[in-house]
């Protein structure tokens, strides 16, 4: 590095560190140093929609395991993340979904979350977005995050749309504007039918700049203090260990996992926690690693007849296709749609959320389908369950103890069920039915135990974990609304881990908006 001094240090180039590392050094008066643990995002696998499950368990990935879930037959559930520049934006199936406006609401009224009302973070969606079909007040056009409309949707998919509104869905043509409630085909951040990362989108334009340095393979040990203020890192990078100062802050964007595991191997977390693995408290902070969540999904499969399967797509035409056109089946990004719905009526807001594939992928998409099928995965979007991160070690290379709880919370399996039930009835039903044979992995007539069976058997993550550093006023927040860890000065946490409650929806672009926002306070503050 041509320097170990810069304004800011950014750790991690994920879906949100990209974003605030691009943001900052649009100042050319302003110096950024970004460590990223992972590579380039340079491969096929990472720019084709299609083959992101490919990435799942190679180099590429932390590779996280849960503890066991008492709720899910004490499985151990897997939760890939990606390890590389535009982090989960370079792994994720790129739906583009922002939540509920009532998401933001909540985050502002009940958890004390000043400045995050759906109308104060909207200007922020909008300022992210280049859409290029949706140009109305809620979308933006010209931000350098492109959204599009899918190149490739498989008929399976478009069959399941039309029978999800024969069974009492709304057609919604956009799920990101006035309206989430409906079913539909998913917009996503793609480009000409390649994968738009963060990487692609802020880091790649940014890259030229001299006040920018980008640190490849640099994994975080610790944040360096003076008093109480946090003035650098220590990282690991090439086999030896290297100190950078930040002038100004050090801004943690490691994600839900990465970032509250820095704090507490910088001293900052539960105290009792932090004395049990040796680690002199710093500041004592009980909910970091706390009020971790996730969205459950659960597969229903049926075996299909009279169309083709997603995974035939991939030979050498269709990638010849893809490379020269970005069009074709490997431009599918596999949930090509879905839809938002109530599983009870006295509800005000949806609590489940579907996607839907023309393959027959379970269990993280780790098993190749030998047969044709079709998978519509109800998916928990109102989470009550909550769980928790701890430390299995001070060693910073060991993976942290990942507690997420899965259906704890009475309500949220009652939700599931409606749900899992919902999807069984809704694809034997309407246009689709007559491409469907028998299910898999459930009887042709389930009963409420087979559904409650399959849900424990089957249950897996979206790959949506939040919360672990959650911001608030209350006294299980971590950071305040401008993102600061209490306690400090010159640290912020700017990550999915923020979020004090899940949005209703993926999660991706949710990150990326608050990114955009804590760049500007940043500044505003500097």
């Amino acid at each position: 590095m041509a320097s170990d001094e810069y304004d800011y240090i950014v750790v991690g180039a994920g879906s949100a560190g990209a974003v605030v590392a691009a943001r900052l050094t649009e100042d050319p008066g302003t110096s950024v140093l970004l460590l990223e643990a992972g590579g380039e995002a340079d491969a096929d696998e990472i720019q084709i929609p299609l083959a992101f499950a490919s990435l799942f368990k190679t180099k590429w990935d932390w590779n996280y395991t849960t503890t066991p879930q008492k709720h899910l037959d004490d499985r151990t559930t897997y939760w890939p993340r990606m390890k590389a520049l535009g982090g989960c934006s370079s792994m994720n199936a790129m739906i583009y979904i922002r939540g509920n406006h009532s998401d933001y609401n909540a985050w502002a009224n009940d958890f004390g979350a000043d400045g995050w009302s759906y109308d104060e973070v909207l200007p922020y969606f909008t300022k992210a977005e280049g859409n290029t079909s949706l140009g109305d007040r809620y979308h933006g056009t010209s931000g350098p995050l492109n959204v599009e409309d899918r190149v490739y949707t498989h008929p399976l998919v478009d069959a399941w749309v039309d029978s999800a509104v024969s069974f009492g869905l709304a057609r919604n043509g956009d799920f990101n504007g006035a309206t989430q409630d409906g079913a539909g085909r998913y917009q996503v951040t793609c480009k000409g039918g390649r994968r738009w990362s963060t990487d692609k989108a802020y880091i790649e334009p940014a890259r030229s700049r001299p006040n920018l340095t980008v640190a490849l393979g640099a994994t975080a040990r610790h944040i360096d203090f003076d008093g109480d203020r946090a003035c650098g890192i220590t990282f690991a990078q090439g086999g030896s260990e290297h100190s950078a100062r930040a002038r100004k802050e050090v801004i943690l964007s490691g994600g839900t996992v990465n970032s509250p595991q820095l704090l507490m191997l910088s001293g900052i977390g539960p105290a009792e926690h932090l004395a049990e693995h040796g680690i002199d408290v710093r500041v004592a902070l009980p909910g970091v690693g706390e009020n971790l969540h996730d969205h459950p999904i659960v597969p229903v499969i049926f075996d299909t007849h009279g169309s083709t399967d997603l995974m035939e797509a991939q030979n050498l035409k269709n990638l010849l296709r893809w490379k020269i056109r970005g069009t074709g089946p490997l431009a599918s990004n596999a949930g090509e749609a879905g839809g938002f719905f109530r599983s009870r009526e006295d509800l005000d807001l949806p609590d489940l959320q579907y996607h839907v594939m023309a393959s027959g992928f379970y269990d993280n998409m780790l098993h190749e389908p030998t047969a044709r099928g079709l998978v519509c995965g109800p998916t928990l979007v109102n989470v009550a369950s909550r769980g928790r991160l701890r430390l299995r070690s001070a060693n910073p290379d060991w993976h942290p103890s990942l507690e997420p709880n899965y259906f704890e919370a009475p309500e949220d399996l009652e939700a599931m069920l409606v749900g899992t039930r919902a999807a069984f009835e809704l694809c034997q039903q309407g246009p689709l039915a007559r491409y469907l044979g028998k299910p898999w992995h459930l009887p042709e007539k389930p009963t409420e135990d087979d559904y409650l069976a399959h849900i424990r058997q089957y249950a897996q993550t979206l790959f949506h974990p939040v919360g672990t550093c959650a911001m608030g006023s209350g006294e299980g927040a971590v950071v305040d609304s401008q993102l600061r860890v209490r306690g400090t000065e010159g640290l912020r946490v700017v990550d999915a881990s923020v979020m004090p409650m899940i949005t209703r929806g993926n999660t991706n672009a949710p990150t990326i908006m608050i990114a955009e926002k804590a760049a500007d306070e940043i500044r505003r503050s500097a």
